[in-house]
C-alpha cells in the first residue's frame, strides 16, 4: 500500500476512535488534541517528534494560561483597557516563549505556539474559565490541565497513527 493511503487510512481510523473516546468521556478537547496530531507530523512524525510535540505543547500552554492569569488577575485593565492590557501581556509572553526557543527543549516555536494558541482558544471561548478562580481549581475547567491533557492525548495518537500506517505501507498490496 503506498504511504498516503496508508496514511489515510491510519489517521481516519484512529482520528474517528479519538472523537469517539473524546466525546464520550467529555472534558477533554479534541481540537486540542487535532492539534497536536498535526504538530506532531509537522515536526517529523517519529520519536523525537513525539517528545518535542508533548513538550513544546505543554510549554505553550503553560506560557499562554500564566498569560491569562495575569490579565484576568493583574488590574492592568484598569490602567490601560482590557484589550490594551490584553494586547500588552500577550506581546511580552509571546516574545519570552520565543526566546526561550534557545533552550532545546522549548526550540519548537510552531509547537509552543500551538499550545499556546489552544489555551487561549479554550480561554477566549470559555469566558467562565477566563478568570483567576478557573484558572486556580483543580478541574478539567482549568486550562493549564485540560489543554496539555488534551494535546498530549492527541500526540498519542499522532504517534500510533504513524506506526500503523507504517506497518499498513509494509502489509498491503504494493499499488494500491
Amino acid at each position: 500500500m503506498n504511504s498516503l493511503l496508508s496514511l489515510a487510512l491510519s489517521v481516519a481510523v484512529l482520528g474517528g476512535i479519538a472523537t469517539w473516546l473524546f466525546l464520550s468521556v467529555g472534558g477533554i478537547l479534541i481540537w486540542a488534541a487535532f492539534t497536536a496530531w498535526a504538530c506532531f507530523f509537522h515536526s517529523g512524525g517519529n520519536s523525537a517528534a513525539l517528545w518535542s510535540t508533548i513538550v513544546s505543547n505543554a510549554f505553550g500552554v503553560l506560557v499562554a494560561a500564566t498569560t491569562g492569569l495575569v490579565i484576568a488577575a493583574v488590574p492592568g485593565a484598569s490602567i490601560f483597557g482590557g484589550p490594551l492590557w490584553a494586547a500588552l501581556a500577550v506581546a511580552v509572553s509571546i516574545a519570552l516563549y520565543i526566546l526561550s526557543a534557545k533552550a532545546k527543549w522549548f526550540a519548537s516555536i510552531p509547537g509552543t505556539t500551538y499550545g499556546y494558541a489552544c489555551t487561549f482558544a479554550f480561554l477566549t471561548q470559555n469566558p467562565d474559565k477566563f478568570n483567576s478562580h478557573a484558572l486556580t481549581t483543580l478541574t478539567l475547567g482549568n486550562a493549564y490541565l485540560v489543554v496539555p491533557l488534551s494535546m498530549a492525548i492527541g500526540a498519542l495518537f499522532a504517534y500510533t497513527s504513524a506506526g500503523l500506517a507504517r506497518a499498513l505501507e509494509k502489509t498491503g498490496p504494493a499499488n494500491a
